[in-house]
Formats: C-alpha cells, structure tokens, sequence
C-alpha cells in the first residue's frame, strides 16, 4: 500500500492523558484509522533522516528483534539497523 498525502483525511499527534510517549492517528480518506506509537514514528524519522541526508546512502533496512541487553529505559522489542551491500551509491 503506497499512502499519498491525497490519501489522508487527517493526522493527529498527541500525547494521551495519562501518558507520556507519542502517538500519531492518521486517518485515510476512506474511514480506516492507523494509530502508531512514538517509537515506531521515531524510528521511520531516523530512517528517513539517514537516506534522506547522508551523501551516499540510498537505503536503511530496520529489523525487529528483541534486545536482552538494552539501555535502562528501552523496550525489549526494538527495530535495529540491518548492514546491506546495496545500501551505498557507487561513486566510482
């Protein structure tokens, strides 16, 4: 499914009471409704700024997996930077 800013009736980021993280609702023209947590926003952001920036990479792949050993205050449950042959522009 490809989203166009055509597609989206509305987006919505907030902090619910009672809360402390993000979360972002997108609603598509045809009713459906994605709510995504912040640290998956976060992370298609940190994607995002990497191809978008960096002058030779032209793809980020982020695997889930789950982290044993983690910093104090991360999910169990994280999407890591996976290493790709193809992810650098040739400029030879």
């Amino acid at each position: 499914m490809i989203i166009n800013n055509e597609d989206i009736k509305e987006l919505t980021a907030e902090i619910i009471e009672g809360h402390k993280h993000l979360r972002t609702t997108l609603i598509l023209q045809d009713g459906t409704e994605l709510v995504f947590q912040e640290a998956t926003i976060a992370n298609l952001v940190r994607a995002f700024i990497k191809v978008k920036t960096h002058p030779t990479t032209k793809k980020v792949k982020l695997r889930g997996r789950k982290i044993t050993e983690r910093k104090k205050g991360y999910a169990e449950w994280q999407l890591v930077e996976e290493e790709n042959d193809n992810s650098q522009i040739d400029l030879s």
